[in-house]
């Protein structure tokens, strides 16, 4: 019985030691994986956020304004986890983080080292992600129950929201500029591919 596990596991091993610093697919969809990151703030487009933030200054609600309103009303509700499928997650993607850590870093596995190196920040994102969130879902509401202008909800949101996609674009540089000193060094490393 424990033969035949064998080779499913040399399988998953020769799986994650393929070819990825050296694979154009690998560049690709990181290049891909973050410019998709900073289209979308929140679950909305940005061309909607930056609608809200160029309103005229009047009395009158703005429909660039209720639209981002509207957007955030649709979006936020289903980014909201509780406490246990939070906790869940955190314990999964730990295990799953530091499984692969272990096998890229210590046993040396390219693959495992390029899911890290893709997959880390998103995962660091999340905090901030939620905390957004929770600050867009605390102004949806007072504009609901109107303790808030809508045009002055709006304009708050789409401030945060730009300064969460400058910080997104921020770490996408830095996760760029590693991973691609990370493949150079695995290329100086391993000149022939083993």
């Amino acid at each position: 019985m424990a033969g035949d596990d064998l080779p499913l596991i040399e399988g998953i091993l020769a799986l994650l030691d393929s070819r990825s610093f050296g694979s154009i697919w690998f560049w690709l969809v990181l290049a891909l994986v973050w410019s998709l990151a900073g289209r979308r703030v929140a679950g909305v487009p940005y061309d909607i956020v930056q609608g809200a933030r160029k309103q005229p200054d009047s009395d009158e609600d703005h429909p660039a304004a209720f639209l981002l309103l509207d957007w955030l009303s649709l979006t936020l509700p289903r980014r909201h986890l509780g406490r246990t499928e939070g906790l869940v997650m955190l314990f999964v993607a730990t295990f799953a983080m530091s499984a692969l850590f272990l096998l890229g870093f210590v046993y040396g596995l390219e693959m495992a080292q390029a899911l890290v190196l893709l997959v880390l920040p998103f995962l660091i994102l999340v905090p901030v992600e939620l905390r957004l969130t929770r600050k867009l879902l605390h102004l949806v509401e007072a504009a609901g129950a109107e303790q808030l202008a809508v045009n002055e909800a709006a304009r708050q949101a789409a401030h945060l929201m730009r300064w969460h996609r400058a910080f997104v674009t921020l770490i996408s540089i830095i996760v760029v500029a590693v991973t691609a000193y990370r493949g150079a060094l695995w290329f100086i490393a391993h000149p022939f591919g083993f």
